[in-house]
């Protein structure tokens, strides 16, 4: 592999030949290094990258993964994931061939994060591991990594928090009484908690979402923001989209809140405004209520255990939140059915005495 000085520059540059993936013979030429040993690692990982081979390192491979993700995933999904990788992953592996990234070296890395004075959550934990196998498991599939690393070395975190917080009807009824003075918070918390749509759902509304006739509400998209940019995207899943029954009186807000906005088109976002200011409202509220202080995204936590507390099924609930299937309903709400297994008992108590008798 010769590479070659730029006496004037006084640099080293690398001038050779490959094949693509179509197998077209191309010349690839890069100058601007400070060594001649710098031009040839270039050369040779470049190498190893385009002929797919398992000597490539790790941060080649997370290159090629990005830019396989790009086409597939919205912005907003692959901004998260080359976040985690850019800061979490590729800095501990990134020039580790990846053929000698073995379960040992895995736990070493997971060591790190597990004593990393951020004290990262066990769900946060749990999600950077799992970027760190998708990337095992691309290599297994496209360029004959023979195993997962990863997922031979076990995972670390937890799928799902071991708390979960949400207000009850008195805590929610203290909050909105400081946030009304607001037009946008006097509607956009009532139809959050009420529905347990997600925030990026809210944010996306337009009036042509609302049938105040049927009083139906219509989740098709979803909001965000990304670099500057407001998004208008396809909703988190399939199942995500949906038609929701909601009651009179947000029927009435909603309606009293578009009384009020100038020059609108219905087809126009209904709350222009980001999750931003839907957490600086959340703050205020909560500090000047004595309520308790929750996420957003615990209002969704918030209209479930409501209606399994006023008895609704899994199935509905399942259906209201937009859950891809019921298993994550009764998996994430589980912890909130304690008292209905000694109602259960009781019932068949008082059939087995009524039929005793």
């Amino acid at each position: 592999m010769p590479v070659y000085k730029n006496e004037t520059l006084n640099t080293w540059y690398c001038k050779f030949y490959y094949k693509d993936w179509q197998g077209n013979r191309k010349q690839k030429k890069k100058e601007g290094f400070k060594t001649q040993r710098e031009a040839k690692a270039f050369e040779r990982e470049f190498l190893h990258k385009e002929e797919g081979s398992c000597d490539m390192a790790f941060g080649s491979l997370v290159e090629l993964y990005i830019d396989d993700c790009k086409s597939r995933l919205k912005p907003t999904t692959l901004s998260n994931k080359e976040y985690v990788l850019k800061h979490k992953v590729t800095p501990f592996f990134k020039d580790m061939p990846i053929n000698t990234i073995t379960p040992t070296t895995v736990r070493k890395w997971q060591n790190e994060l597990l004593a990393h004075e951020s004290d990262f959550s066990p769900t946060y934990l749990k999600t950077i591991n799992n970027q760190l196998s998708a990337i095992f498991n691309y290599a297994m599939k496209y360029y004959r990594l023979p195993s997962n690393p990863a997922r031979d070395c076990g995972s670390m975190g937890k799928k799902n928090a071991e708390s979960m917080q949400f207000w009850t009807t008195e805590e929610y009824n203290k909050f909105i009484e400081i946030v009304n003075d607001k037009p946008i918070s006097k509607v956009v918390f009532p139809l959050l908690f009420w529905t347990g749509i997600r925030s990026g759902e809210l944010l996306a509304l337009t009036l042509n979402d609302f049938d105040f006739e049927n009083r139906i509400l219509s989740i098709n998209k979803n909001y965000a923001r990304l670099e500057g940019k407001d998004l208008t995207l396809e909703p988190k899943t399939p199942k995500s989209k949906r038609l929701i029954n909601i009651p009179p009186f947000l029927c009435d807000l909603v309606n009293e809140y578009v009384t009020m906005l100038y020059d609108y088109q219905p087809n126009e976002r209904l709350f222009n405004v980001t999750k931003f200011y839907l957490r600086h409202e959340m703050n205020r509220g909560c500090e000047k209520s004595g309520v308790k202080k929750i996420r957003i995204h615990d209002l969704r936590h918030s209209h479930a255990s409501l209606l399994i507390e006023l008895g609704f099924s899994p199935l509905l609930i399942s259906e209201r939140l937009g859950h891809e299937n019921i298993e994550t309903t009764l998996q994430t709400y589980s912890h909130l059915y304690p008292n209905k297994q000694s109602e259960v008992a009781d019932k068949l108590q008082n059939l087995a005495v009524l039929k005793t008798y």
